[in-house]
């Protein structure tokens, strides 16, 4: 699947059969911003559109934008599994960060 990102921002699309638009929100803020488009090219621009106006608008209102993810990312794993993974890490010359990052950087790229 592919994703529609502008400036760091990615696109929730869903199709509403009702007004036969497709409909979209900035994904991954608390904010809402949504726009819409009856067609591919359409939608992108209204996209493009609403994320530029955010960023307007957080600037006129002299607030920093959401952005969508920190970075951070928090895990509670099975002591037997947490055990695991940092043998593995250790195996690789790697902080248990490190070789986590890597197996997830391989497979969202799979």
């Amino acid at each position: 699947m592919k994703t529609m990102t502008y400036k760091g921002y990615s696109a929730r699309i869903e199709y509403s059969v009702e007004d036969s638009l497709f409909i979209g929100h900035i994904a991954g803020i608390r904010d809402v911003v949504g726009f819409h488009g009856e067609a591919l090219q359409e939608l992108r621009a209204a996209f493009e559109e609403a994320v530029d106006d955010y960023l307007d608008t957080c600037t006129r209102l002299e607030r920093s934008p959401q952005k969508p993810y920190s970075g951070k990312l928090s895990l509670r794993l099975e002591p037997q599994l947490h055990a695991t993974v940092a043998v593995k890490a250790a195996l690789e010359h790697k902080s248990i960060n490190q070789w986590v990052t890597d197996l997830l950087k391989r497979e969202a790229h799979a």
